[in-house]
């Protein structure tokens, strides 16, 4: 069987502490994964100063060549995985195996990943704004405009707390080797695998191991990481969000609530939208921050909602190894009991109709003896007011919501996507404007269509790095 070490700034431990992880259908272990701890991590965070000073020996260029390189190791090459090794075929089995995620899905976030590695410049240039990035190394340089600029690093490292349920977040810190500065990653606890892969496949492309740790392990571990790096990410619900407001140490990466809105423009049109909504709505079994959990419009919320369900009820789950399994496997003992309990009663509110039950010829609540599924879902409301009206779920949900479009970017709350369908000239001001949208899509953009050139939650840069006033001469007299 396999076992995976921890990775100590490149070197593998071994514990005393070890969890098997196990198949989510057969309960059979697929692998001993050795477990890290609080304590351990202080130890070695005193030394996380060594990652930037060994990756400044590198140029970005070089770096971003190396992940290039990195981006056909992870994706095509058999690369070792602690006392064994791991096809790309291997990895995505073990990653449905213990995720419940189905295979093709798990190939699918490959590439996607595989994708941003390998246009790691174009990305760093987005994301930089055209910086000459010599400058992030050095601290401080000329703009080609003839300004002298200086951007200081906030931290020698930084802190990843994974979650296991969504491999695409990966994306999110794949830019941090080539801006020089170290990785130390706590991965979920189902999801070793991306974690692992990847490190090895930046090791094998030339970046020194040392930069490097990989911390599996229980809460505490990923406590320890928020504590003892100086900029860090995690992954929860909202009380992990609201627990984490306002420090500027830490990003706390939550429910997405992300939407399509109608504009009254263009809403006579909907069903040219069907495929789109559908689309974002279902893609990813709705596991994702991005995935379309709210579609809002002034009139034909009926008819959107039917159309939905006609196209989204009959989906049942097929075997994770099956090219066209549309859904992932809930694996947390409980949690979609939980879940669909929780639907069956906000649906009782007044102005609440689930559309989809009649298309369903079944319940939305498939249980197995280890795992579940809940079935596509779609929620008729005819106001604002239900609290099911913006909800979201791990699962393809959707509510349709009835709202006026002048009352939309108020009643939306924080959005993390929104997709408008408007050529409305005054509305899109209001929605360039709207503080509590991060991502704006004004046309035909699903909301699982992002381009890895824009920020997301905020530009990793801007996280990483401040800008502030350098001088090495006297400014011109005035």
């Amino acid at each position: 069987m396999l076992e995976i070490p921890v990775i100590r700034w490149g070197q593998p431990y071994e514990s005393m502490e070890k969890d098997k992880i196990v198949h989510f259908e057969t309960g059979e272990a697929v692998a001993t994964v050795n477990n890290a701890n609080a304590g351990l991590i202080k130890m070695d965070m005193r030394k996380q100063g060594k990652a930037r000073d060994i990756l400044r020996q590198f140029s970005i260029d070089q770096l971003c060549s190396m992940a290039e390189k990195a981006a056909d190791l992870y994706q095509n090459a058999t690369l070792p995985l602690g006392n064994g090794t791991q096809s790309p075929a291997e990895f995505c089995r073990m990653q449905s195996a213990t995720t419940g995620l189905p295979e093709h899905m798990c190939a699918g976030n490959m590439k996607k990943n595989a994708y941003v590695l390998r246009n790691m410049r174009h990305t760093l240039e987005a994301l930089t704004r055209g910086l000459p990035l010599e400058i992030l190394t050095k601290g401080y340089g000329m703009e080609s405009r003839g300004v002298m600029v200086s951007y200081q690093a906030q931290t020698n490292v930084l802190g990843m707390v994974l979650p296991s349920n969504s491999p695409g977040v990966h994306t999110l810190w794949m830019p941090v080797i080539p801006l020089q500065i170290g990785l130390v990653l706590k991965p979920g606890p189902q999801e070793p695998w991306t974690p692992y892969r990847m490190y090895e496949a930046f090791a094998q492309a030339g970046v020194p191991r040392e930069v490097f740790c990989v911390y599996p392990g229980g809460p505490e571990c990923g406590a320890a990481v928020l504590e003892t790096c100086n900029r860090a990410m995690i992954f929860g619900g909202i009380p992990t969000v609201e627990r984490y407001h306002g420090n500027p140490r830490v990003q706390a990466h939550g429910p997405g609530f992300s939407k399509i809105l109608f504009g009254d423009d263009m809403v006579d049109q909907w069903e040219k939208y069907i495929d789109l909504m559908a689309e974002s709505v279902f893609a990813n079994s709705g596991r994702s921050c991005i995935s379309c959990s709210g579609i809002w419009a002034s009139r034909h919320t009926e008819e959107i909602a039917e159309a939905l369900a006609k196209r989204l009820g009959p989906i049942a789950p097929l075997p994770m190894s099956d090219p066209k399994s549309p859904l992932a496997a809930f694996t947390v003992p409980g949690a979609a009991k939980a879940v669909n309990a929780q639907i069956e009663e906000l649906v009782k509110a007044p102005g609440v109709t689930e559309v989809s039950a009649k298309y369903r010829n079944g319940d939305r609540h498939v249980a197995h003896e280890r795992y579940d599924f809940l079935r596509p879902t779609v929620i008729h409301c005819t106001s604002t007011e239900p609290a099911i009206a913006n909800t979201e779920y791990m699962f393809p949900f959707v509510s349709v919501v009835k709202c006026e479009q002048k009352d939309m970017i108020s009643k939306i709350g924080g959005t993390l996507v929104a997709s408008c369908l408007t050529k409305d000239e005054s509305w899109s001001r209001q929605l360039l404007d709207a503080t509590n949208i991060d991502r704006l899509n004004i046309g035909e953009v699903k909301t699982i269509q992002l381009h890895w050139m824009q920020p997301h939650e905020g530009n990793i840069i801007d996280f990483l790095f401040r800008a502030r006033a350098f001088q090495n001469s006297p400014p011109p007299s005035h």
